[in-house]
């Protein structure tokens, strides 16, 4: 485990509200300089804490009226081929590998429940696809 300071959480904290902060801005909320924020937050991409950054899309405001959590129980020997189709599939946003209820879990964006079904349907027709279970967000809090 990689040690980081009490300095540098607070950088990775007002980094996920807003990435978009400049050095300038983060050192003045820090009370340090801006060159010790750089230094910083270049020590935190190079360790591999920060992987990147990105923007959190709206998809009800994209025209996606359906975003679902899809869990998947597959055949082992199916395993990898269905984890990489499903990673080329563009309704799907994040393929998540899990421990627990379900081997895979997916989020997927539709434009509505018809679609949202025909991809179920998809899905169990998959081979060495044994289980599928959808469940809809209602909303997401946090």
């Amino acid at each position: 485990m990689i040690r980081i300071s009490e300095r540098d959480r607070e950088i990775l904290r007002l980094l996920e509200e807003n990435a978009r902060l400049s050095y300038t801005e983060l050192a003045r909320k820090l009370g340090v300089t801006e060159g010790a924020v750089r230094k910083r937050i270049k020590k935190l991409e190079r360790e591999g804490i920060i992987r990147g950054y990105t923007v959190i899309l709206n998809p009800k405001k994209l025209g996606y009226g359906v975003v679902a959590l899809v869990g998947l129980d597959v055949e082992p020997e199916s395993y990898v081929r269905v984890r990489e189709e499903l990673r080329g599939d563009e309704r799907v946003r994040k393929v998540l590998v899990t421990t627990g209820d379900h081997m895979i879990i997916l989020e997927a964006w539709f434009k509505d429940s018809w679609e949202m079904e025909g991809f179920v349907r998809e899905l169990e027709g998959k081979e060495g696809v044994h289980r599928v279970c959808p469940s809809i967000v209602v909303e997401e809090i946090k």
